[in-house]
């Protein structure tokens, strides 16, 4: 089946499905300006899955702000370094049920079903052309190079603050701005406060590796980011490539392999607070190992190195060098690659700051029991089943229940939703059914008189059929 073929197949899809088929959502308005039912923020995997989700429900009063050029969206073409995706190929999510929709459909549609047989997993370069071709193909209206930089209520209504200047008044705002959407990109304070910022780059920054060739390059940190990284300035030319990881071996044991199953994906927020605590601290403990072929990718290397047990415990400029001093001895380089991932906090985001005073954390909510605590895991977001945040005093700040968190700081709230692939297929479910849930009773009396006004005939003859 060719792309055109497979395009045509989906609207056809999309036409069997439609029922009901007509909007339901009383339209609103604000000093003469249009009210959104829904702002997305975020228009990479998990904004598009969540707007296709929403227009299934007939909420199609709907606009998606990125900041990114499309094409760029989510970090598939700028930062990720990786070769593949880390999920297996069968994964399934935005399509949100629909065949002709799901990746693989897209796939054999291009390349082939030879080709998908053939695939161990996905090329993120084609993941991101998927993403390209889910967008157009659904005509989802996603507005590009636009960052919102404030949201505030306005009454019982939210403004978001855009930096052209501009303003959007919605009823419900839906956060999907990835894996640093509860905070951001972590740089330790060994680094930042003994190096000089262009001695070193964190691996969600732009980083000219062309210009690292000929150098010696250290790498701090034992995520999949930071093998990605490391091969990648190794197959630029790197003279060298010394990683580093401050545990005494690497992880070999993937508990998101183990999430991902009807049971966890499905259902995990519906546990008590102990449990969901329990599970999550021990995901953030067992961390994620390397994949198979992202360390086999280094090791092809003779000039990388792997040092484990090797947190860097100083760090300075001596001569020309970046000194790096670790527990099994001292290192000198020319640039350094930060791989330490992100931190939740949510007053670090621009567009949250203003609110993150009020809104609870799972610190505010739960007392874990002597000898389970967790600082880190303390600081993320309290989320209501609906994703949205709850205020840090119950009953206070209603605003708060219209903003609904779609990225990884849902984690220990909801499991994997819009911060994961493998979290899209149930994570878009629960959302949208909140969503279309709150905005209904929301507007009850404005229904119930919308029905007791209804007077369209359906019986018109009563004197017998025509001859």
């Amino acid at each position: 089946m060719s792309l055109e073929a497979l395009e045509r197949r989906v609207r056809q899809e999309l036409e069997f499905l439609n029922y009901p088929a007509r909007n339901w959502v009383p339209p609103r308005q604000r000093d003469g300006v249009r009210v959104l039912d829904v702002l997305i923020v975020g228009g990479g995997q998990a904004g598009l899955a969540a707007c296709f989700g929403l227009r299934r429900e007939r909420i199609d009063n709907i606009e998606v702000l990125d900041a990114k050029p499309a094409g760029l969206e989510g970090p598939w073409i700028d930062f990720a370094r990786m070769v593949t995706l880390r999920t297996p190929k069968t994964v399934t999510g935005p399509d949100l049920g629909l065949p002709s929709l799901a990746p693989r459909a897209w796939f054999e549609a291009r390349h082939g079903a030879e080709a998908w047989n053939a695939l161990n997993k996905i090329d993120r370069r084609d993941w991101q052309d998927y993403l390209g071709w889910y967008r157009r193909v659904l005509g989802l209206p996603v507005v590009n190079g636009v960052r919102v930089t404030e949201i505030r209520p306005d009454g019982d209504l939210l403004v978001a603050v855009l930096d052209t200047g501009e303003r959007r008044w919605a009823r419900r705002i839906v956060l999907a701005t990835g894996l640093e959407g509860g905070g951001r990109w972590q740089i330790p304070a060994i680094v930042s406060q003994n190096v000089p910022a262009d001695r070193y780059a964190h691996t969600a920054q732009a980083i000219d590796f062309a210009a690292l060739a000929g150098k010696r390059i250290g790498v701090l940190g034992g995520g999949a980011s930071a093998f990605d990284n490391a091969a990648t300035a190794l197959e630029a030319g790197a003279a060298s490539v010394d990683l580093f990881v401050r545990r005494p071996e690497l992880p070999r044991i993937n508990p998101y392999r183990w999430m991902e199953n009807v049971g966890y994906l499905g259902h995990f927020a519906d546990l008590p607070d102990p449990l969901r605590w329990r599970m999550t601290r021990r995901i953030f403990d067992m961390n994620q190992p390397p994949p198979q072929d992202t360390l086999w990718r280094c090791q092809h290397f003779a000039n990388f190195a792997l040092h484990t047990g090797s947190p860097w415990t100083g760090l300075g400029i001596v001569g020309d060098a970046v000194a790096a001093r670790t527990p099994k001895g001292e290192f000198a380089f020319d640039f350094l690659i930060i791989g330490t991932g992100f931190t939740v906090d949510l007053s670090l985001r621009p567009e949250l700051a203003a609110l993150a005073p009020d809104i609870a954390t799972w610190a505010d909510r739960f007392d874990p029991p002597a000898g389970e605590g967790h600082a880190a895991l303390g600081q993320f977001p309290y989320l209501a089943p609906d994703c949205s945040f709850t205020a840090k005093q119950p009953g206070t700040h209603p605003h708060l229940a219209h903003i609904h968190d779609f990225t990884f700081a849902t984690m220990p709230s909801m499991g994997l939703t819009g911060g994961s692939i493998s979290g899209l297929k149930y994570g878009v479910r629960r959302l949208v059914g909140g969503i279309a849930k709150s905005l209904f009773t929301e507007d009850a009396e404005t229904h119930c008189a919308s029905l007791m006004a209804y007077e369209e005939l359906e019986l018109l003859h009563l004197d017998g059929p025509p001859p």
